[in-house]
């Protein structure tokens, strides 16, 4: 550690700089459990205490890491002994809400799911939504450019942000706290901190936009005989349901007979046979005419063998049922341990080749080899698992030739929401330019010279 403990705990207060085993017993990611290994926790309570922690580190040229909910899946989180943790767990306040303006002002610190509680208590929503919802923070949903299962109505975490305040490396305050839906007054200093995990500066406040509430939510889910029949459906339901359409998640038959049939986590509600299944969500605002425009969409599918059978949830619980299939991420990880994660994009109409020759490339070098595949294929988005057997670097470093080098002659994308951190480092090249990159890191010299913020995480480092 290259600052003082004691300047410190002079900023925050002694109760919040923890060391040993204050450090050692907190994970750096939920998945692998591993223990945070930073030289120090360091908790602010606003965005002030931030900017002189920042400022000190920077006078000390200590490198730092900032910790939101740590449900990252990139080792977005890692620290090392020799780098400081920020945390914001403390920075947790829902500061206002302007029911008028359709805005919420937050520290970074606070979960989304109070964040959606917060706006529904007013007539509001945020509708941005992920499986971490109680754990994640709002904070690390703008670092990640967080995406979800509402992609395809809402947009990304970048469409949900209006304003944000960030703390620099070394310690100045870039507030940009705007309210407004239209603001060319000059760049849009925000863009530059979403979506850059936290390499260019610690978001510590934002301005959310909350859109009008969708109380009559329709949802199914159904079974597709084939996958020209599923992107059929896509369009379909596209068509009929119009912007009503809020979620259109899919499984591939791996993914919902393992979680069901094979380890009994879940009852099936559609036989295990078919191909494709999807959750279909449209949500509304009048009850009675948002259900007899799903059931009659649904019915059209039917008629045009898009689908091949469908279930509609008849109430919460049948719905929270369905959708407790597609986010049972634990029950995925214990059933292919070790299990390989990954979250690429690309084109919808080359999913199911990529997948195809995926598979048979895996269980031609591993027999046993497993592949499971969900996600937002609205979004031409896929969450790939692999199980080969052993998640030994060596192993890994193989999947992820397989996994990533076809995505470049399709133009995809290596992270379509997770995130590059440390993971996905090596693979940047796949899916952007080398004037891309270039840029990147001119981006980065200009605003962290010293490469305090994240070091080595997104770029390799290069200074």
């Amino acid at each position: 550690m290259q600052i003082t403990l004691e300047a410190l705990r002079a900023i925050v207060g002694p109760a919040h700089v923890l060391t040993g085993d204050d450090v050692s017993s907190r994970s750096v990611d939920w998945m692998t459990g591993a223990p945070c290994q930073a030289g120090a926790i360091v908790r602010p309570a606003d965005t002030e205490q931030v900017a002189a922690v920042m400022k000190a580190c920077h006078d000390a040229q200590q490198p730092v890491v900032t910790h939101g909910g740590l449900t990252g899946l990139v080792h977005g989180a890692e620290a090392s002994p020799a780098e400081l943790v920020i945390s914001l767990e403390r920075m947790s306040a829902i500061e206002e809400i302007d029911q008028v303006g359709g805005t919420l002002t937050v520290q970074a610190g606070t979960p989304l799911q109070r964040v959606q509680e917060a706006a529904k208590e007013v007539g509001l929503q945020f509708p941005l939504d992920l499986g971490a919802r109680g754990s994640c923070t709002i904070g690390g949903n703008i670092a990640t450019n967080a995406g979800g299962v509402r992609v395809i109505r809402y947009g990304m975490m970048r469409q949900q942000v209006l304003g944000l305040e960030a703390v620099m490396a070394d310690g100045r305050v870039v507030s940009s706290m705007n309210r407004m839906l239209k603001n060319n007054a000059g760049f849009d200093l925000k863009q530059l901190f979403i979506g850059s995990e936290g390499t260019l500066g610690i978001v510590t406040r934002a301005v959310l936009r909350l859109q009008p509430p969708t109380p009559s939510e329709q949802t199914a889910m159904v079974a597709c005989p084939s996958f020209e029949a599923l992107t059929g459906l896509l369009s379909h339901m596209g068509k009929a349901l119009g912007g009503s359409l809020g979620a259109f998640e899919v499984m591939w038959q791996n993914h919902y007979r393992l979680l069901t049939a094979t380890l009994g986590r879940h009852t099936p509600p559609i036989a295990t046979e078919h191909p494709f299944y999807v959750i279909i969500e449209s949500l509304g605002s009048d009850a009675e005419r948002n259900a007899t425009q799903f059931s009659e969409a649904l019915e059209s599918a039917l008629e045009k063998e898009l689908i091949v059978d469908a279930v509609i949830a008849q109430s919460s619980t049948q719905r929270d049922g369905l959708w407790a299939i597609r986010e049972d991420i634990e029950g995925l990880v214990k059933g292919l341990a070790p299990v390989l994660t990954f979250d690429v994009s690309l084109p919808i109409a080359d999913m199911q080749r990529y997948t195809d020759a995926l598979e048979a490339q895996l269980t031609q070098r591993w027999r046993e080899a497993r592949l499971v595949v969900f996600g937002h294929l609205g979004d031409g988005n896929l969450h790939i698992s692999v199980c080969a057997g052993s998640a030994e670097p060596e192993i890994r470093r193989e999947v992820e030739a397989m996994v990533y080098q076809p995505l470049a002659a399709l133009g995809g994308s290596v992270s379509a929401e997770h995130g590059i951190g440390l993971e996905k480092r090596p693979w940047l090249g796949t899916c952007r330019s080398s004037a891309e990159i270039e840029l990147m890191h001119t981006l980065k010299q200009a605003l962290d010279p010293l490469n305090l913020l994240n070091p080595g995480k997104v770029l390799q480092e290069t200074f």
